[in-house]
């Protein structure tokens, strides 16, 4: 549901009526990221005006999220990324005087601490992959996305991968070919082993929890949660929690 649908609810008892955005803040439970008072912070950079607009308004319409800098250019990107606090990067990788690949890894440098979110016309194979291996945690096609954008934001915050679904079949039937090799390779490598920690926040991870349940189970930050996330990632070379638990499945550790 875009800015321009929003709907709206009665409110009980009185004629009034209210967005639908408010009443479901109202019923956001209260461990997921992303309160009243405590919006997940967004800054996008797009050179699209109208697509800069369509988001801003979207993320703008939902108290749970909250735009707090935007950027129409690589440069300006750069400049204004270090006078911003945020928790969540919505970029395209075609800036116009550069590439959203740049802005990927400025972040994953000098702020690991933020949540990356590509939104782009581009589904080619070799672009997608290098997005997610720069740190990337969802994939928006502009062309066929057709949730709402304060959704995926709210989605990847609290723990989750937000991928076009169309993109995200495409990936799967990749990568399962991929797994379909390594299955066969596997007992003759040698891979960084889990640490005993790794292994339990994999095993909380595959029965479904999010990051801030397992911060609150393990009594450890959710920063601390995403740190080992990532360590995971990167030995198991997955791209998301899904994967991450089907390639530990194949090589034996849950």
């Amino acid at each position: 549901m875009t800015a321009a649908q929003t709907s709206f609810h009665s409110l009980p008892g009185s004629d009034s009526v209210e967005p639908a955005s408010a009443v479901t803040a109202r019923m956001w439970p209260m461990h997921m990221v992303g309160q009243q008072g405590q919006p997940v912070r967004v800054f996008l950079a797009d050179d699209d005006c109208h697509i800069r607009r369509v988001i801003a308004q979207d993320l703008m319409s939902d108290v749970r999220t909250l735009l707090v800098g935007q950027a129409g250019s690589l440069r300006e990107a750069r400049k204004n990324i270090c006078l911003q606090e945020f928790d969540v990067l919505m970029v395209d990788l075609n800036l116009g005087d550069g590439e959203g690949m740049e802005l990927l890894d400025l972040v994953r440098e000098t702020l690991p601490q933020v949540l990356s979110i590509v939104v782009s016309v581009t589904e080619r194979d070799d672009k997608v992959f290098q997005a997610f291996d720069k740190g990337a945690v969802g994939y928006l096609l502009k062309n066929s996305w057709f949730g709402d954008y304060s959704q995926a934001v709210l989605q990847v915050a609290n723990g989750g991968a937000s991928i076009t679904p169309s993109l995200a079949k495409k990936m799967l039937s990749r990568l399962d070919k991929t797994y379909a090799t390594y299955e066969k390779s596997a007992p003759c490598q040698q891979d960084e082993k889990l640490s005993e920690r790794e292994v339990e926040i994999l095993k909380l991870i595959a029965c479904g929890y999010n990051s801030p349940e397992i911060a609150s189970h393990l009594k450890i930050s959710t920063l601390t949660v995403a740190t080992h996330v990532k360590n995971i990632y990167r030995k198991l070379q997955a791209h998301t929690r899904a994967h991450a638990v089907r390639a530990a499945t194949l090589r034996g550790i849950l």
